[in-house]
């Protein structure tokens, strides 16, 4: 072990001592061991690790190891025999995202901060992992009979199945359909006629890069097909707790912008610490899920600061968490990044940088996580809990503008039926320029696990739904119209807050925008 642990560092730039190696040898698990390696590395930033760097840094080496799933610490739990720190915090009380004394909460799905040279295998990399992901859950549709890959058929085989990635899209003179996919073994031009109305109908709706199974017949120039299956998202049933707690979903605060609707924003905090008459649900309330774009930023835009009224990012950041620290500590916040929260718009997003963002990092009832992200709540004795999928929505605009049934809805304006869309893809963005993206082996766009509930802000809208038993929530905003929004013709939500029952499913939203701040947004 101790030579593949030299030769990996060796490889990544950077060396360990003799006494870190040995007690690293202790780690069974290579591949886990490598994660937290590389993990090391960027929060030390150095190129040198020794076991003495490590006690005298116990809070970069605890941001390192709680920046892994829960599975993979386990993987890497005799570090804590070595290192007495991880049960007790330290002087300066600055914790880990993820707190292990926070049962009810675990971040099951979470970037790993990695910066590296991009290179083209890289991409190919990450769509050869997309693809077989998603093949293997169309191989277990059993409505994809006689499955064949592309390089077998032959002659003019009928009744057959094959699963591919769409590269092409065209359509013909006679207004037939053409696609060109790909597997593994080569690729096929997939005719749809104009003739058969819900299959043409469905085929408008497909997105390059998608990866779907056909049924049909053809030979090895061209394929007839008579289905489209699309890998999709669903559960059997809508799981409830045994026990009544609720959870609130927000986004889009904008925090530091000069129409940051405060009084608005004032009056939610009243009502999370029980100043609100007539609400005796506040007391079970557990959990806070702010997702993306929690503070204005600096430089989003040419000549932002002239819409700030706090102008320095980590000023935004204090300011944020005072506002946060008035909240109980017996409810959780978990918060996600968004394209304004001074991280790179290069999804996905890894969690806030604590150079700035450190007042949230200081935080005991706040859980930090990157974009998109899975996180589990309320699990207890019997109850597996809810996985909730955290998505900021940045690749909403493409589908918005692209998808021919979402253009007609202007769906930008109903952003769940972009969610629903998605979730059928069963991708957050399965084509390639709907945003900017990080390419690595594990693509963090694929959905998995199929979440209970699916959360994303961006669009400032707040609509709830359900798709195939999954409840869908897309979130308001607390910043009045900007000139950008109207511009497009956004129409925003302001101060909508949905509050879910965990023991009941009941959903309610919650609106807390104060007749001052309507005015400006109406004005």
């Amino acid at each position: 072990m101790g030579g593949d642990i030299v030769s990996f560092c060796a490889k990544n730039g950077f060396l360990l001592d003799q006494n870190l190696i040995s007690l690293l040898n202790k780690c069974s698990d290579l591949e886990a061991l490598k994660l937290f390696l590389q993990k090391l590395k960027f929060n030390f930033q150095t190129g040198f690790l020794s076991l003495e760097i490590l006690k005298k840094n116990p809070e970069k080496l605890k941001r390192a190891y709680f920046e892994m799933s829960l599975d993979e610490r386990k993987k890497i739990d005799f570090l804590e025999e070595s290192f007495d720190f991880f049960n007790h915090p330290s002087e300066d009380k600055i914790v880990a995202p993820v707190k292990k004394n926070i049962s009810e909460v675990s971040v099951l799905k979470n970037y790993p901060a990695l910066y590296k040279k991009v290179e083209v295998k890289d991409f190919v990399t990450h769509f050869k992992n997309r693809f077989n992901n998603i093949q293997n859950i169309l191989k277990g549709n059993p409505q994809l009979t006689n499955l064949t890959s592309i390089n077998k058929i032959s002659g003019n085989q009928q009744g057959i199945s094959i699963i591919g990635m769409v590269t092409s899209k065209q359509t013909t003179k006679n207004k037939n359909i053409i696609f060109t996919i790909e597997d593994s073994t080569g690729s096929i031009k997939v005719l749809i006629n104009q003739n058969k109305e819900e299959l043409y109908a469905l085929a408008n709706e497909i997105s390059l890069d998608s990866v779907l199974g056909f049924k049909g017949s053809g030979n090895d120039k061209i394929f007839f097909t008579n289905e489209v299956i699309f890998p999709d998202s669903f559960l059997q049933n809508r799981k409830k707790s045994f026990v009544e707690e609720y959870v609130l979903f927000t986004a889009d605060l904008h925090y530091g912008s000069k129409l940051f609707l405060r009084k608005s924003f004032n009056k939610f905090l009243d009502y999370l610490c029980g100043k609100l008459p007539n609400t005796p649900e506040v007391s079970k309330i557990k959990y806070l899920f702010l997702v993306g774009d929690v503070v204005s930023g600096v430089g989003n835009y040419p000549d932002q600061e002239k819409d700030l009224e706090i102008v320095d990012l980590e000023d935004q950041f204090l300011a944020l968490a005072k506002d946060l620290d008035k909240i109980p500590k017996s409810i959780k916040i978990i918060i996600s990044p968004g394209n304004h929260d001074g991280v790179r718009l290069m999804e996905p997003q890894p969690m806030f940088d604590e150079k700035y963002a450190w007042p949230l990092y200081q935080m005991e009832n706040v859980i930090l996580t990157g974009n998109p992200a899975v996180i589990n709540i309320g699990k207890c004795e019997g109850f597996s809990g809810f996985n909730i999928l955290t998505y900021h929505g940045f690749s909403f605009q493409y589908y918005a503008n692209n998808v021919q049934s979402l253009m007609k809805i202007k769906a930008m304006n109903v952003p769940d039926k972009i969610m629903h869309y998605l979730l059928k893809c069963r991708h957050l963005a399965p084509t390639h320029g709907s945003c900017q993206y990080f390419p690595s082996e594990e693509d963090f766009y694929f959905i998995d696990p199929i979440p209970d509930i699916f959360v994303s802000g961006h669009t400032h809208k707040s609509e709830v739904s359900y798709y195939n038993n999954i409840l869908v929530v897309s979130t308001s905003c607390w910043e009045a119209m900007t000139s950008y929004q109207e511009k497009m013709g956004s129409s925003p939500d302001h101060c909508k807050v949905p509050l879910f029952n965990l023991k009941t499913r009941a959903v309610k939203i919650l609106d807390f925008e104060d007749e001052q701040d309507r005015k400006i947004c109406n004005d």
